[in-house]
């Protein structure tokens, strides 16, 4: 089984816009029952379709596999939920791990989260100073969240 360890993170000022290399995603859920999600997302020019199991603490279970860039746009546009998360990531190398920023587009424009992946949950880590309030364990970042609660609509953001 394979295990993610991720901890997010408001995104605070633009220092980081001048950081790493972006790559724009485009991702849907064909399933968001309370204990799994199955997503699809194309990254770039490659796709992938991924099985993440319910959270506990900043733990979840998660397979992911390589699926064709043709296959993943016609999945998410016939069989996700709609409307789909769209966003540019930002990679950004920091000491030994990578930052993922995530600049959200279109019904979660002004969303800026950072995430990084830990191989512990308590494994220490550099915070870079644009790095703002965590949001781990707070529902309303989740991707899969954004769908039905768009950042847009929100009446306390952030």
């Amino acid at each position: 089984m394979g295990v993610e360890i991720e901890r997010k993170f408001l995104v605070e000022g633009e220092a980081w816009r001048t950081l790493g290399e972006s790559t724009l995603l485009r991702q849907g859920y064909l399933s968001l029952e309370p204990n799994r999600t199955v997503r699809v997302r194309i990254d770039g020019e490659r796709a992938f379709l991924t099985i993440k199991g319910k959270s506990v603490g900043a733990s979840r279970g998660e397979w992911e596999y390589p699926i064709p860039v043709l296959d993943a746009a016609e999945l998410l546009d016939t069989l996700c939920q709609q409307p789909l998360v769209e966003k540019v990531r930002h990679r950004i190398a920091n000491g030994p791990h990578t930052w993922e920023v995530d600049e959200f587009l279109g019904a979660n424009a002004g969303l800026v989260v950072a995430e990084i992946e830990l191989v512990s949950e308590d494994e220490a880590f550099e915070q870079p100073d644009w790095i703002g309030r965590e949001v781990t364990g707070d529902a309303r970042y989740f991707n899969s969240r954004l769908i039905s609660h768009p950042y847009s609509q929100w009446k306390d953001p952030a």
